[in-house]
């Protein structure tokens, strides 16, 4: 099996980046690819641009990295309650190719936060909108206070309540 991780932040110290990337390593005989979204950097979409230059080559490369997936691990960063910038601009790049960005892979989705609410509000509306876009959320996971509940070091979280969790909703596949 392969999964395809990215956190959805262009932090080049992304908490969510780092989640995904632990969540992805739970998983038992897979081979995991973890995306940096700053390898998929495109001018601000607008019809104008898309008129200009077409299909932009990476929102096409990002599309690729999808489709080699059987799986996505997906940690939304929140910026302002929302998507982050970053991720919102792939994301239109790629919708403007193929609607169904996510080409029919389940998805584990995630978010953190250095507060309590854990990228809460992010979440719920990836959950809500993605599966118009072509996934099947197969697991939802928030991990508040990101600095008090995870080992940056070791690359894990440290909570053993949280963990236990993550690991309870990986095991489910």
């Amino acid at each position: 099996m392969k999964i395809i991780a990215f956190g959805a932040s262009p932090s080049k110290n992304s908490i969510n980046k780092k989640l995904a990337t632990y969540a992805a390593s739970l998983f038992e005989n897979a081979q995991v690819e973890v995306l940096d979204l700053n390898d998929f950097q495109m001018p601000v979409f607008s019809v104008d641009i898309e008129t200009e230059i077409g299909q932009h080559k990476l929102a096409q490369a990002f599309l690729d990295k999808i489709a080699s997936a059987d799986f996505l691990v997906v940690s939304m960063a929140e910026n302002n309650g929302n998507y982050s910038a970053a991720f919102k601009n792939i994301f239109d790049w790629c919708t403007r190719i193929q609607k169904e960005v996510f080409q029919q892979k389940p998805m584990l989705l995630m978010a953190t936060s250095p507060g309590g609410r854990g990228g809460a509000s992010v979440l719920e509306i990836a959950k809500a909108a993605f599966p118009r876009f072509g996934t099947e959320i197969k697991g939802v996971f928030s991990l508040p206070n990101f600095n008090d509940n995870f080992d940056v070091e070791k690359g894990q979280i440290s909570n053993s309540e949280f963990d236990n969790q993550l690991k309870t909703i990986v095991a489910n596949f």
